[in-house]
């Protein structure tokens, strides 16, 4: 399976990334780590999580990912060989970007996750209120002290992600690396209408968030009674229209041309957008992981891609 660098951090990640936002909420500890084991037995090794997850659970802290992500760490008895990804800045016991929040919650995230070094540490949100040299010369003492590897931004504008860099480059500090931001066949213009391009020009690596639209492009959710059908009915409303509609159409003729599920198909066109280095996707059973990870082996010719691209095409989502 190849691999794709994030950016210039020297790192490289099998093409799609496991959310763990389900760790600790919909999927248990032992569900979890039966998760963790079937991914990377099946060559991936690239888990994203967040200080945040999940805060908004009944009973739970925030942390809670990152304990379960820990805790199998330490069971298996090898780190080397995953690449962890976590996020500061959107957890309310930690918010925002100052430098003593990101020392203290990386510290913080290093002892859930049971291990000595980050390989990616994201800030998870904008921080307006915080120089953005406060921020980047915080994660640099971080880099500095091998705590990270590198860093990236998500759901960050164009303009701020450049004037972040611009910062880095000219004190000479660690750049962000990545973005994560929510991208999908339903959810195309924010990125594509300038931080797709910008990404591309800056050797930015890109790892969105949402690849299937909270299950919409999997083909669950078709009508109106079909909301009912899960908690996350009322989120995909906004794509029961013409448009998602006929994305549907569009995944199901090419899930039918190869054998696949439309959920497959819609990771793998978003493997083969430009700037990708791998879409996020949960799963919180083994028949539902062994389904996310065949999206690999979808290989969708040229036609393909004009069909799904044609169907999915807007000025404006909604």
């Amino acid at each position: 399976m190849q691999h794709r660098p994030l950016g210039t951090s020297g790192i490289s990640i099998a093409p799609l990334m496991f959310g763990g936002n389900v760790f600790g909420w919909t999927a248990d500890l032992r569900t979890s780590h039966l998760l963790l084991d079937q991914f990377t037995a099946g060559g991936f090794n690239a888990i994203d999580t967040a200080d945040v997850y999940s805060a908004w659970v009944p009973n739970n802290t925030g942390g809670d990912s990152e304990k379960v992500i820990g805790a199998w760490l330490s069971a298996r008895g090898r780190r080397d060989d995953v690449v962890i990804a976590t996020k500061v800045g959107m957890w309310p016991k930690q918010p925002g970007l100052s430098k003593a929040n990101i020392i203290a919650a990386c510290e913080g995230s290093l002892q859930r996750l049971r291990t000595d070094y980050i390989d990616l540490y994201q800030s998870h949100q904008d921080d307006a209120a915080t120089p953005q040299d406060e921020t980047m010369e915080a994660f640099a003492s971080l880099v500095k002290a091998g705590k990270v590897r590198a860093i990236g931004a998500s759901n960050f504008t164009v303009d701020r992600l450049a004037s972040a860099q611009k910062i880095a480059a000219d004190a000479g500090l660690p750049r962000y690396d990545t973005l994560q931001p929510e991208y999908n066949l339903v959810a195309r213009v924010d990125f594509e209408s300038g931080p797709q391009a910008w990404c591309m020009a800056h050797d930015v690596a890109v790892i969105p968030y949402f690849g299937l639209a909270s299950g919409f492009l999997t083909g669950k959710y078709r009508t109106e009674a079909d909301l009912k059908k899960s908690a996350r009915g009322p989120r995909v409303q906004k794509h029961l229209n013409p448009r998602g509609l006929a994305a549907l159409d569009a995944l199901d003729t090419a899930a039918k041309r190869h054998g696949a599920t439309m959920g497959q198909v819609a990771l793998a066109w978003l493997m083969t957008r430009p700037a990708l280095a791998a879409p996020i996707a949960s799963a919180t059973s083994e028949a539902q992981l062994k389904e996310l990870m065949g999206a690999v082996n979808v290989r969708l010719s040229n036609e393909d891609i004009w069909d799904l691209d044609r169907a999915s095409a807007t000025d404006g989502e909604g």
